[in-house]
């Protein structure tokens, strides 16, 4: 009974075995390389695969995603025998697995040293500052020689970035000073431009404003000028045309010797105004004197006894055009005129013998003594006959 249950226990063990043995599940993007006594069998495809127990073997499972690689820094020597260091990173992606399988031992590491050996020849035929400056057409020649390399592999080469060129701290040294050089020339002439073109546009300002400013003062001159000759010629106008007024206005009113008595006597009361009039004598005969003015005046030089000629009348507004509509006649102008002179010439009178009398007794309370004759300050004018006034 013992041995029964030994002999089942080992059966049972030995189908527990034989189906583990014959079950393999491969995961999505993988591919297993099945040998069979050392003989590449079949590649097994993502899932569940059934293998024949103890005869079939998984020797190598193969991803088949794309993989990044980074290879360490490897020095270079460029075309000027510069040393630089270069590290490379390598995008790749296995299309056949038994072929990446069994044409190489190990793709990754062969990978690697081909890459180098790329490196070496491409940056060998470039100075450093070609290498520096080439990074694509490096990448694209080293894709091109690893892709052409690896196709019999199974493998393609998709992408090849160089991650950095590092060259020596001594020409890193120079490089920099160099660049700051560079950048300090640059800076120097921009500066120098800067100021060039704010000199030239602050001159052309200077010159605008100059210019503006000359022609503001000559337009401003101009037109004082202009405003000045105008105002003169306004006013030489008004002077003119004031004086014909005048003109015309004396010789149409006809002036006879009664007005330029009435003048004479408007001016006699102006004789005592004024502060320094300390002695002003009158003769009593100032009515005889008055009486002859008029005759006395007409006999001066250059004033006629009667005024003729046409002169035409000054324009006397609505007052006289009233007078004349409300049927005045022309003899009525002429007698109201001559009684207003004739009340004007009394008033002028009465105004001269009052200035004579307040000037007189001013006089005698200021002197205790006066001549008993004194020396009249007026003459005595030859009483004439009064000349007949136009009715």
């Amino acid at each position: 009974m013992t041995a029964f249950l030994i002999v089942l226990a080992l059966v049972a063990l030995l189908v527990v075995v034989t189906l583990i043995k014959s079950v393999r599940v491969v995961q999505q993007q993988t591919v297993g390389i099945v040998e069979r006594f050392g003989k590449f069998k079949v590649g097994l495809q993502p899932g569940l695969n059934l293998l024949t127990p103890f005869v079939d073997k998984v020797r190598y499972t193969i991803d088949m995603r794309e993989q990044v690689v980074a290879f360490p820094p490897q020095g270079v020597i460029t075309e000027d025998n510069l040393m630089v260091s270069i590290d490379s990173v390598i995008y790749f992606q296995v299309n056949d697995p038994v072929r990446a399988t069994y044409e190489i031992s190990n793709y990754i590491q062969a990978i690697e040293q081909l890459t180098m050996t790329t490196l070496r020849n491409i940056i060998g035929g470039m100075d450093l500052e070609q290498t520096l400056t080439s990074r694509e057409e490096i990448n694209e020649k080293l894709r091109y020689v690893l892709d052409e390399a690896t196709g019999k592999w199974g493998i393609r080469v998709n992408r090849v970035e160089l991650r950095s060129i590092d060259p020596p701290p001594s020409i890193q040294d120079s490089m920099e000073k160099q660049m700051r050089a560079d950048r300090d020339k640059r800076a120097a002439i921009l500066t120098a431009e800067g100021m060039r073109q704010s000199a030239v546009l602050s001159a052309e300002g200077q010159k605008q404003s100059a210019i503006l400013t000359a022609q503001g003062d000559r337009e401003s001159r101009i037109l004082r000028a202009q405003a000045e000759r105008e105002a003169r010629i306004l006013k030489a106008q008004g002077e003119a045309q004031a004086i014909t007024t005048v003109f015309n206005a004396i010789h149409a009113g006809k002036p006879d010797q009664g007005l330029l008595a009435y003048q004479y006597l408007q001016m006699l009361p102006s004789i005592a105004q004024g502060d320094s009039n300390k002695l002003w004598i009158i003769p009593s005969e100032i009515g005889k004197a008055m009486e002859g003015l008029g005759s006395a005046v007409g006999q001066i030089a250059g004033i006629t006894q009667k005024a003729e000629g046409p002169f035409p009348e000054p324009d006397l507004g609505d007052s006289h055009a009233i007078e004349v509509e409300s049927g005045m006649g022309s003899a009525a102008v002429p007698d109201a005129a001559v009684a207003e002179a004739d009340h004007a010439v009394q008033e002028a009178i009465a105004a001269a013998q009052n200035a004579a009398v307040s000037s007189r007794s001013q006089q005698q309370s200021a002197t205790p003594a006066v001549t008993a004759n004194p020396e009249p300050a007026v003459q005595d004018v030859p009483p004439s006959a009064e000349p007949p006034v136009e009715r």
